[in-house]
């Protein structure tokens, strides 16, 4: 809606109401050890004029809580009373916001009955406090603020002190220190003159306020009434456009100006970045500035309610071309303290009661909370907070524009008070008054003296006081190094700028500072239209967990890889979806934007597209700087230069005789029918100012939108989803229906991070479901988990009693442990005496004892690691734990059983309270289960973890007896274990080791020691006794000389078996690797016809292919394609083992290295047997032949490399049988890309002719020719293989 184009909107006085007379501020907090002048009473809105505009309607209450956070104040004549000045703003649930400008100052309390009731509480203080019961802290320092907290006696509680009760002779004497006697002193009570605007010009407002307050306190009155200047304000001041520049004269002179940024430059920000800088640091502002792209909670706490909200609204206006999405407040109420408990991100500043008094804060959830102490200068963020890309480099070009005007960018401590800040001239005749005809202003002769010194540069003088009186700024009151009088270097005379004043540094400042931070996004953003995806009208209004308008994947490929972490966790906020939502939605119509940050930002990128040639940047993690710095301040210099509109300046009212006097230093009511209406007509007989002004914009070049398009109004729109707090009903009502959104804004985010969870993970197999798009793949699985670690520590934080910790997702676990230890160690005592030892013990076949899976079991596991240290940390690892175990929503379900627990430790309002929402929270969880994750064995990569080792023989060849020592080796992606003894006893072992990650082989083998060698091994299991892994490793072979292949080792290839508990409630199906069959040796009849053999060759070639086409992260293990069950290796041996001949009775058993074997003794042979060379030439000529025709011919001796790698195999000094070695040689010809050769030399060795069949597929060359044509598809694939597969051969 239109503002009306006015400056002001309102004008607003509160402070004590002497008919009512004190009233306690029931939305405080109890404190009976403050002293009564020291205790906060309810400040009211006094009068406001005028009584309402339709565009903005006055909203009492939050006017009230905000002018005066702290409520009413008392001093006495020995306090500090300088008048305060803070800016606030109220951001309705629409997400449109008003700005409101305060200044408090104390006033004499002329009512003696109000002095009479302090005087009364002071006396019921002190017979408290000389109770022998209560301690009295009466002697508080001189000049402290009292805390929003504080309230009244009980006593008082909900009477109105509109009369004293006198003292009685014998009352208490009250102490003279830090009291109030009625007979001796004085009191004053605080009061705050406020002004409401559409637009921050905070500068100007501010100079405003203390022109209105020096009017009633200056010794020497103003000309006019105070009605004339309000008048004015409201009404003939109006609100410049975009682009140009206003000046006012507010009570007496100097004027005032206001710069109004155009609509091809940043918005309109007045507050100075370079006191946040001050205050915070640099370092600390970039860490706070990482945390409000993330969309963390942050919270400002200081003494200062000014420095609260310049550090918010500095900080939002650094996050262009975004804008901050969630709640708002930069100055927290007291009345609304409870909205700290609010599960969802926020950006708040809570008021600072005095030093040291953090402490007592009872913040709900400080896991994922940026706490900022501005008093302090200190910043605590999360523990995972990932860097800002070039963070360094973006520093040192913001350290570099703030040392060129002497700004150090360490925290600095301010000593200077709003008061010293907020003093201003108030009448000067030696300065000119801007000439403006068109007004009605009349002219005044400039008289400012020009020394001798200085007469030869009369018109630069006359430049500089032109300047002085534009920027609203006395040179009289300049320090001396401000004035710059005297040659000029060629860069001033050209700009202009003879001296360099407080507020045009800023202004100067703030433009550099911005531009750097803008450019920053340009740098990083620049191709992001090529990713937006364009959605349908229809669905881009609907939920958003249905709609996917971002090629994330895509985008976060191009990046550089120091900028995922930060860039995958930025694309999941809500400003970044917003912001691709406005581009969707103006890919229609562009000239027709409704979000002027967009439309400045793809302005932006268009210009710089045009002017320079860019180079490709992917992959690019150069930093350039900002190369426009400059030409940001050309617009401000201009409109200093040149100021567009001079108001109207205040003028005598058409008012009774007697109305306009008021007592001197008592700001007084003003007349209501004055300032009631706008005027028709001019004041002399033309329009309004404000209807001039639109009608001569009109035709000017470059013309402004309504004021309702700016910036700052239309582009900081509230999430829908969330709730914005309201002042201006506190009821109950009010308050339920706020937590309420709260559940269901939590319930539905839940929902909506478990099924992205499930669609990335499932990939595209989600996509075939129709559960999703190619598109939504490729965030970092880390940052859906550590997104699901901060829901449920909002979870957890909501409705908490009490903290205890700054997890409280932890702090609920740990007084679960305890007192699940207590009900352990009472049964244990109650059972002590009962136990029975038996002195049989059962026989039974070897088996994996029971995993024992309790939440407090987990939770130890989590406290044995040391490399944790916070409790957040702590929490966080348990619930990857605990999903890695697929237990998640059982744990959690088991930990709110205990509903006892619960209900002692949250509030009846509390997520975790409200059994319905509980109970969907609980369902999608589980529906996590449907996925395997590794998100603990992935992330706690150096932590000790315990393995439990079992091996299972075989029963059915024989003996399962072994008198030779067994022994075994782990590998895993992460590391291997050593050799680790296994007791024959128990065939059992347990040991802990670094975290091997996941399981890939088993070494298995003994020293053939004793009489008994021969050890028929079924399988091995392997479990992880921490996360709950269990991998099943087959065998199915014997291990010892003179059987089998004669192996004393062999090498093992296993996979995941679903084995913890919480997996049964899993909703994927899992397959079991078949046990493999116990062989001897090779059967001589083979069943398996050619073309079958060819289809596993294929598929097995297929199935490799495919895992290297696959997303890195949806590879599967290569290891087991190589070795285990259908894998390359398998298909291999049955290529060969087709038509191979087999020993007679009586005689050794013939294997396929027997094979390979011969066929590299003929190769080696044949360079000294010429009988040998003829074939080797033919087999060249086949291998080559075969190569060529797929255009695969590789350089260099192909039979050379064969007998090469047959040979280190047989050198290895390892004890593998035959087939490993056949193993170790399908893999290292995968690896060298010389498979297909290998297989055209075996096809034309003289072996094959007695030692396989006729009907032999190594004896069918157009077979062969297939199969080589099939293996070659290998080639292109960089095969890298596990140390364990070929540990020892050195090739």
């Amino acid at each position: 809606m239109s503002n009306g184009g006015r400056f002001v909107d309102y004008f607003v006085i509160c402070g004590l109401d002497t008919v009512t007379g004190l009233e306690p501020d029931e939305l405080s907090g109890e404190n009976f050890e403050q002293t009564p002048l020291h205790r906060a009473f309810k400040a009211k809105v006094l009068e406001h004029y005028p009584d309402a505009v339709d565009w903005n309607p006055f909203d009492r209450d939050a006017v009230g809580m905000l002018c005066m956070p702290k409520g009413l104040t008392f001093r006495t004549q020995v306090d500090e009373r300088s008048p305060i000045f803070h800016s606030y703003l109220i951001t309705r649930e629409d997400g449109s916001r008003t700005y409101g400008f305060a200044l408090t100052f104390y006033e004499e309390v002329t009512s003696q009955a109000v002095c009479r009731a302090m005087q009364t509480l002071y006396a019921m203080h002190n017979v408290e406090c000389a109770a022998p019961d209560i301690t009295c802290q009466s002697t508080l320092a001189v000049g402290n603020s009292s805390s929003p907290e504080d309230t009244i006696f009980p006593a008082t509680r909900g009477l109105s002190f509109t009369t004293g009760l006198p003292l009685e002779d014998g009352g208490c004497e009250l102490p003279r220190l830090n009291s109030y006697d009625l007979s001796c002193d004085t009191l004053y009570v605080s009061k705050c003159i406020c002004l409401i605007a559409p637009l921050p010009f905070t500068q100007a407002f501010r100079k405003v306020l203390m022109q209105l307050y020096g009017a009633v306190t200056s010794p020497q009155p103003p000309p006019l009434p105070l009605e004339s200047y309000v008048y004015n304000l409201l009404y003939e001041v109006p609100l410049p456009p975009p682009g140009r520049s206003l000046c006012l004269l507010a009570v007496l002179p100097p004027p005032i100006l206001c710069l109004r940024p155009g609509l091809r430059e940043l918005p309109l920000l007045d507050y100075p970045l370079r006191e946040l800088v001050e205050q915070l640091g640099l370092e600390n502002l970039l860490q706070l500035f990482t945390c409000c792209l993330l969309e963390i909670q942050i919270l400002l706490y200081s003494s200062d309610y000014q420095r609260l909200m310049m550090t918010a609204e500095c900080i939002t206006a650094l996050l262009f071309p975004f804008s901050w999405q969630h709640v708002y407040v930069p100055i927290l109420p007291a009345s609304l303290l409870y909205f700290l408990d609010a599960p969802v991100p926020y950006l708040m500043g809570l008021h600072a009661d005095g030093p040291g008094k953090r402490s007592c804060l009872d913040i709900p959830n400080e896991a994922n909370l940026c706490f900022v102490d501005m008093d302090e200068q200190s910043l605590d963020v999360p523990e995972d907070l990932p860097l800002f890309p070039n963070k360094s480099e973006l520093a040192a070009e913001i350290a570099d524009i703030l040392r060129e005007f002497d700004i150090p960018v360490e925290p600095q401590i301010t000593t200077s008070t709003m008061g010293d800040r907020g003093r201003t001239t108030f009448w000067n005749s030696s300065l000119a008054w801007h000439e403006d005809e068109a007004n009605g202003n009349g002219l005044n002769p400039v008289g400012h003296p020009v020394s001798e010194r200085n007469r030869g540069n009369g018109a630069t003088l006359t430049r500089l006081q032109s300047l002085a009186r534009q920027a609203g700024i006395s040179l009289r009151d300049l320090p001396p190094s401000s004035c710059h009088i005297g040659p000029l270097s060629n860069k001033e005379q050209e700009e202009g700028i003879l001296f360099e004043s407080g507020e045009l540094r800023d202004l100067r400042i703030n433009a550099r500072v911005r531009e750097a931070f803008a450019n920053r996004f340009m740098q990083m953003f620049t191709d992001y239209e090529a990713f937006v995806i364009a959605q349908p009208a229809a669905r881009l209004g609907g939920a958003r967990e249905q709609t996917h308008n971002f090629d994330k994947a895509s985008f976060l490929s191009d990046q550089p890889e120091p900028h995922l972490p930060f860039l995958s966790r930025f694309l999941e906020t809500q400003m970044f979806a917003s912001f691709v939502d406005a581009k969707i939605a103006s890919q229609g119509n562009k000239r027709d934007c409704k979000d002027p940050l967009l439309s400045l930002f793809n302005a932006r990128l268009e210009r710089t597209r045009r002017l320079h040639v860019r180079t490709p940047t992917i992959r690019n993690a150069t930093y350039h700087r900002c190369t426009s710095i400059e030409e940001a301040e050309e617009p401000i210099l201009q409109r200093l230069n040149k100021v567009d509109h001079t108001a109207v300046h205040p003028h005598l009212l058409n008012m009774r005789i007697g109305q306009g006097k008021y007592a001197p230093g008592f700001f007084p009511r003003l007349q209501r029918d004055v300032l009631a209406a706008p005027p028709s007509l001019g004041r002399w007989g033309k329009q309004n100012p404000i209807t001039m002004w639109r009608k001569q914009d009109r035709w000017h070049p470059g013309g402004s939108t309504p004021p309702d398009n700016d910036h700052t109004e239309a582009t900081r729109g509230l999430n829908k989803g969330l709730r914005q707090p309201k002042l201006s009903d506190l009821s109950p009502s009010v308050f339920a229906q706020t937590n309420w959104k709260f559940v269901e804004g939590l319930l539905k985010e839940c929902r909506f991070k478990t099924k992205r969870m499930l669609v990335e993970k499932m990939g595209q197999e989600a996509v075939d479901l129709g559960h999703g798009e190619v598109t939504l793949t490729g965030v970092e699985e880390s940052t859906l988990i550590a997104s699901l670690c901060d829901l449920l520590e909002r979870i957890w934080s909501h409705g908490l009693q009490a903290k205890q910790g700054k997890s409280a997702l932890w702090s609920h676990l740990l007084t679960y442990q305890d007192k699940e230890d207590e009900k352990t160690s009472d049964v244990d005592r109650n059972l002590g005496g009962t136990r029975s030892k038996s002195g049989r013990k059962s026989r039974r076949s070897p088996t994996m004892p029971r995993l024992k899976v309790t939440v407090t079991q987990d939770m130890r596991h989590v406290q044995n690691i040391d490399e944790i240290k916070t409790d957040v940390g702590r929490a966080r690892a348990w619930v990857r734990l605990s999903l890695e175990k697929k237990l998640l929503a059982q744990h959690l379900k088991q930990l709110l059983s205990d509903c006892d627990l619960t209900r002692r430790l949250y509030k009846w309002y509390a997520f975790l309270c409200c059994e319905d929402e509980k109970e969907q929270f609980l369902f999608h969880l589980l529906g996590l289960n449907a996925v395997d994750y590794f998100c603990f064995t992935n992330v706690f990569t150096t932590v000790l973890m315990c393995y439990r080792v079992l091996v299972v023989p075989s029963h059915t060849l024989g003996m399962a007896l072994t008198t030779a020592n067994p022994w075994v080796c782990v590998s895993g992606e992460l590391g291997a274990t050593g050799i680790l003894h296994v007791p024959r006893s128990t065939l059992e072992v347990v040991f802990e080791c670094a975290n091997l990650g996941r399981l890939t082989t088993v070494q298995i083998g003994h020293d053939n020691a004793g009489l008994l060698t021969r050890w028929p091994v079924e399988y091995v299991i392997v479990r992880n006794e921490i996360t709950g892994h269990l991998y099943r490793f087959p065998c199915g072979r014997w291990i010892g000389r003179g059987v089998d292949d004669g192996s004393l080792e062999r090498i093992l290839v296993g996979e995941p078996v679903l084995a913890s508990p919480g997996a049964r409630q899993s909703l994927r199906r899992h397959y079991l690797p078949p046990a493999p069959r116990l062989a001897v040796a090779p059967t001589k009849k083979h069943l398996v016809s050619p073309g079958q053999i060819q289809e596993v060759l294929g598929e097995a070639v297929n199935n490799l292919v495919k895992h290297f086409h696959k997303p890195e992260k949806e590879r599967g293990s290569l290891i087991l394609l190589l070795c285990g069950q259908a894998s390359l290796v398998s298909a291999l041996e049955l290529v060969l083992h087709h038509g191979f001949k087999t020993a007679r009775l009586f005689q050794k058993p013939v294997f396929i290295w027997d094979f390979i074997e011969k066929a590299s003794e003929h190769i080696a042979m044949s360079e000294d047997d010429e009988q040998c060379v003829e074939p080797a030439r033919r087999s060249c000529h086949l291998s080559c032949a075969l190569g060529k025709d797929a255009g695969l011919v590789r350089p260099g001796p192909t039979h050379s490399h064969f007998c090469t790698v047959v040979q280190a195999i047989n050198n290895a000094p390892r004890s593998v049988g035959k087939d490993g070695k056949f193993q170790m040689f399908v893999c290292l010809g995968a690896r060298d890309h010389v498979l297909h050769n290998w297989l055209a030399t075996l096809a034309d060795c003289p072996a094959n002719a007695h030692m396989y069949e006729e009907w032999a597929i190594l004896r069918d060359r157009s077979i062969v020719k297939a199969l080589v044509h099939l293996l070659q598809v290998l080639h292109g694939f960089n095969i890298t293989l596990e140390g364990s597969l070929v540990k020892g051969v050195d090739v």
